[in-house]
């Protein structure tokens, strides 16, 4: 902890220096030794933009933006260096019912909606047992409508629970680091050409053959790269 300590503000020495590969190097170090963090990532992110290094910065804005997705200043210098790539994808437009899952969506975590799952249970069964043993009629009535309801709400938040977790699961993102890439439609070097992408294009990865992998854009369009040519978030 003491070294990484260390590693860390000497990297903030270097590049007050402007000695940024010199801070990149020691702030690698850290990562080398098994320990990451936001403030970490975002050092790095700065650096490598500062080296006018495109793929490696979005790169690490990416990984500080996943340890820590409300941060504005991390937000905005990732749609600062954002605006220096090359590919211009525009994302297929939504339908009204993925509209309305991005919004709930958005509410809460995968976390936040199995944890709110398990309370409609539990509300749930207080409820239906109080109007089992229930003698007024009255109250009956409404501590049925009331289970119902929490029922309802049960279903619907178990289902965005697995939902988000399926989406978790499937999440694969990537950054292109190389210069330039020519896609291909198939797994080989013999296959035709698809289209092209520049350092910094943000991709998922839906398959993988050999050293190669199957890449998706925001905008639908599909083919194959070598792995070299892009890093996992």
């Amino acid at each position: 902890m003491a070294q990484n300590n260390a590693l860390f503000e000497q990297g903030k020495e270097r590049y007050k220096e402007e000695k940024y590969q010199d801070a990149i190097n020691s702030w690698s170090k850290i990562l080398d030794a098994g320990e990451h963090s936001a403030a970490l990532y975002f050092n790095l992110g700065n650096a490598n933009y500062k080296l006018n290094k495109i793929g490696p910065s979005i790169y690490y804005y990416e990984k500080a933006l996943q340890l820590a997705p409300l941060d504005k200043e991390i937000r905005t210098n990732l749609a600062l260096v954002e605006n220096a790539r090359i590919d211009a994808i525009e994302p297929l437009p939504k339908t009204i019912f993925e509209k309305w899952y991005a919004s709930l969506a958005s509410i809460l975590t995968y976390h936040g909606w199995a944890i709110l799952t398990v309370v409609f249970s539990m509300l749930f069964v207080l409820l239906f047992l109080v109007y089992y043993f229930s003698t007024s009629e009255r109250k009956k009535r409404v501590l049925f409508v009331g289970a119902l309801i929490s029922a309802l709400l049960l279903i619907g938040s178990l289902v965005m629970a697995f939902q988000l977790n399926n989406d978790r699961v499937n999440d694969k993102p990537a950054i292109i680091f190389a210069d330039e890439v020519q896609v291909k439609s198939g797994p080989t070097l013999g296959s035709t050409d698809a289209f092209k992408l520049h350092e910094g294009t943000k991709v998922q990865i839906i398959e993988s053959e050999d050293n190669w992998v199957r890449i998706q854009l925001a905008d639908g369009k599909d083919g194959w790269i070598p792995t070299t040519e892009l890093k996992a978030l």
